[in-house]
């Protein structure tokens, strides 16, 4: 039995794992194709909700960051997007839920560069 939870867990870790490292990705390069800074940012949510959901991860609505080095959307900007999110361990009463114990914290970062051929905002 002890095997066997731990098989769930490790699974339950590795597919988020996966979706944060997805929802990163598909976040900053959807921030990097809108036309402006507004529309950047909802793109960017929509991409870490569907990476998230895809994966069966629940969605908060505070596991994306995204930061930019000078000015957003400028040709040659950084853009840096981080998704975190805590997986709750299986099996375990809501009261361990929430605690160190009872979730683990996963994240990923990607950073993108704004095309140097792309018109200003």
């Amino acid at each position: 039995v002890p095997i066997v939870y731990a098989v769930i867990a490790v699974m339950s870790v590795q597919s988020a794992a996966y979706a944060v490292t997805q929802a990163a990705r598909e976040s900053a390069r959807a921030f990097t194709q809108a036309d402006t800074v507004a529309e950047a940012r909802a793109a960017a949510r929509i991409a870490t909700r569907l990476a998230l959901d895809d994966q069966g991860v629940p969605v908060k609505g505070n596991e994306l960051v995204v930061e930019c080095e000078g000015t957003c959307l400028a040709p040659g900007s950084t853009i840096r997007v981080s998704v975190s999110t805590r997986v709750r361990l299986p099996f375990l009463p809501d009261s361990l839920a929430d605690s160190t114990v009872g979730a683990v914290p996963v994240s990923a970062v990607h950073v993108a560069v704004i095309d140097d051929f792309r018109d200003a905002p």
